[in-house]
Parts: structure tokens; C-alpha cells; sequence
């Protein structure tokens, strides 16, 4: 029986672009590029390599997130995936972490899966609770924070790092995991499979797909809000100590005053 494993992506605005928000204090999507987020590139990675491993795999990528968002699949499809879910509704729009895992749920539950894979933490929100809450919702194991993950004989196992010491996990199938950017470097697209990503197949799904009511996400169905906003000061130029014969003294003297020792 094929291995089936799907990957959660998501497509984020650049974080080398002008990001800001939007009058309703949600993230401005419009006013700068987006692409696949990098910390979802190694869950796309290990997913691929668990794929390579395994007798039968398939590998699903699914995003939720407007039309630009197809672009974080094709670079997923481009890598190596099979195939594809995007799913996008207009009622989506403002829907926070808690409405994100109930609609990627739902998702995973109608894709069929045996294996979930996400990255640890989205790069513009950086929440990192996702992948729990998937977990929840679907009522399987959660092995989270992953700098090494394998699959065998219907086991996910994987070693979490942390400061002082290294775990060893591991959980029956069916499960969900997310992995850390230590996990292994993503591949880069391959110009074969950069044209062989346009004949893959994308599904588009709404919320009717899936069963989901417009009041469950979005805005009026989010757990948290933004109140208020506040555009970045500007940076200000830099102390500068002249070294007159005191210049360690002063050094260490505005060290101290900014708390850095």
C-alpha cells in the first residue's frame, strides 16, 4: 500500500520586501512578492526523501491562501512532489492560526494521508502552533521540532535537538511532524523538474469542498486579532567612541548603560 504523505506549505510575503498592513491590519499581500516560505522547503525536503526510501510513496503538497499561493506549489511540484492541493476562498481572508489547522485539516482528511509534514514555523508569522493543532484536529500523534526524521514499518521516528540534550521520538502511523531548518538542506528545482511541475495535477478546493461554513474562518471567525499597528521607527545613527587613550573605558561604560553586560 502507497505511503501517504502530505506536505503543509504556505506562501509568504518576501521578507527582503517592504512588508506592512493592510487598513484592516491583516498582513498587505498585495504591495509586496511572496514565495514559498524557506522553513516549508525542508519539510518538502524530507517528505522527498522519505518518498525515495519507501517501495510506494506520494507526495502532497497543500497550501490554503489566495491565487498568487499556487506559486508555493509549483516550487514544492518542481522539486520533486506529485501533486498538489490549493485551497482558496474569498471568506478566508484574516483567518488566524486556529482557522488555518481547521481548514488544513479538513483538507488532509479528504486527501487521505498516513503521514503530515510541516515546517516548524511559517517565516511571517513564526507562530510555530500549526502543526500541533493539525494534529489535534485529526485526532493522531504530533512528533514536533525534527532535525532528523525516517519512516519504517509504519513508525515516523526522528531526533529533536535541544540546548543541553537530544530526544529520540518516535509514533505509529497515522501522524503528523514538522521538521527544523537543521533537518538537511532543500534541494534547488532541477530544470527537468521545473518543466515536468506544469503537467502535475493541482486540485482547487473552497469551503463548500470541504464542508467548512464561512463564519468558522476568516475575520469574523478569528481567536485573535491585531488591535493596533504601528509603523517601525526609523533606525538612528550609531554611538561612535573616539579611542583617546579611553576608549575600552567608554566602550564597556555604554555597554553597560544599553544593558549588554
Amino acid at each position: 500500500m502507497s505511503l501517504r504523505i502530505v506536505v503543509t506549505v504556505k506562501y509568504v510575503p518576501d521578507a527582503t520586501g517592504d512588508r506592512h498592513f493592510a487598513d484592516d491590519l491583516t498582513v498587505d499581500r498585495d504591495d509586496v512578492d511572496g514565495l514559498l516560505s524557506e522553513l516549508d522547503e525542508y519539510a518538502v525536503e524530507q517528505a522527498l526523501q522519505i518518498a525515495d526510501n519507501a517501495d510506494d510513496a506520494e507526495v502532497t503538497v497543500l497550501t490554503v491562501g489566495p491565487e498568487d499561493a499556487k506559486d508555493a506549489l509549483r516550487k514544492a511540484l518542481s522539486m520533486g512532489a506529485d501533486r498538489a492541493i490549493h485551497v482558496e476562498d474569498d471568506d478566508l481572508h484574516g483567518t488566524d492560526a486556529i482557522g488555518t489547522s481547521l481548514v488544513l485539516a479538513k483538507a488532509v482528511e479528504k486527501a487521505g494521508f498516513d503521514l503530515v509534514i510541516s515546517g516548524m514555523a511559517s517565516t511571517d508569522g513564526t507562530m510555530g502552533v500549526v502543526p500541533a493543532l493539525v494534529a489535534e484536529r485529526l485526532g493522531v500523534p504530533q512528533v514536533t521540532l525534527l532535525s532528523e526524521v525516517s519512516v519504517e514499518d509504519g513508525t515516523v521516528k526522528g531526533r529533536r535537538d535541544g540546548d543541553a540534550a537530544s530526544e529520540q521520538l518516535e509514533a505509529a502511523l497515522p501522524a503528523v511532524v514538522s521538521v527544523t531548518d537543521q533537518s538537511g538542506e532543500a534541494r534547488y528545482p532541477s530544470f527537468k523538474g521545473i518543466m515536468a511541475a506544469k503537467k502535475k495535477p493541482v486540485q482547487s478546493w473552497d469551503l463548500s469542498d470541504l464542508d467548512l461554513d464561512a463564519g468558522e474562518v476568516g475575520l469574523a471567525g478569528a481567536w485573535t486579532a491585531v488591535d493596533s499597528a504601528a509603523q517601525r521607527p526609523a533606525r538612528t545613527a550609531g554611538t561612535i567612541v573616539k579611542d583617546e587613550g579611553e576608549g575600552g573605558k567608554q566602550l564597556a561604560e555604554y555597554l553597560a548603560s544599553q544593558k549588554f553586560i
